[in-house]
């Protein structure tokens, strides 16, 4: 008989590989995948610290990741600023897969197909542990976050409304 085999994702396995300890979670994501605070609550944690990841493209044609609490908004001027450009839109969902290796919805600051500059909410840091996704619409993985932070060689800034 086979064990039944946990499934990994390609951050799983970038966080086994660096051996930075997280815990895996996974929600039922049926067709459509829920929001945020939704998968907060199906986890059982507080939505301030789950965070999303959004990727936004600046003035000047570079790219960067912004990791938020589920509930919030992205400032795009704090955003701008915490990175140094004039400006930055939110990169098209359509350009999401093929730049960073993503689905929306599974959007992970861990394993992009490149390192783009990365900025967490300061807020982050106010947790022992905080979850981001795991590459994978439905999978989470919940971690310290100054350890993540140092694995993908972020920064904390305000940047929500």
């Amino acid at each position: 008989m086979s064990k039944q085999k946990e499934e990994k994702t390609n951050v799983m396995r970038v966080l086994d590989q660096k051996k930075i300890p997280y815990t895996p979670h996974a929600t039922p994501s049926g067709d459509a995948a829920p929001d945020g605070v939704a998968v907060a609550r199906l986890l059982g944690q507080d939505p301030a610290a789950v965070f999303k990841t959004l990727v936004a493209k600046g003035a000047s044609g570079g790219y960067y990741v912004f990791d938020i609490p589920v509930a919030d908004t992205l400032d795009l001027k704090k955003a701008a600023k915490a990175v140094g450009e004039k400006s930055v839109s939110m990169l098209p969902a359509r350009e999401l897969l093929p730049l960073t290796g993503y689905v929306h919805g599974g959007c992970s600051p861990v394993g992009m197909k490149k390192r783009f500059p990365t900025v967490f909410h300061e807020s982050c840091l106010e947790h022992e542990t905080i979850c981001v996704s795991a590459g994978k619409v439905g999978f989470q993985v919940e971690l310290k976050p100054a350890e993540l932070i140092a694995l993908v060689g972020a920064s904390a800034a305000d940047l929500t409304i």
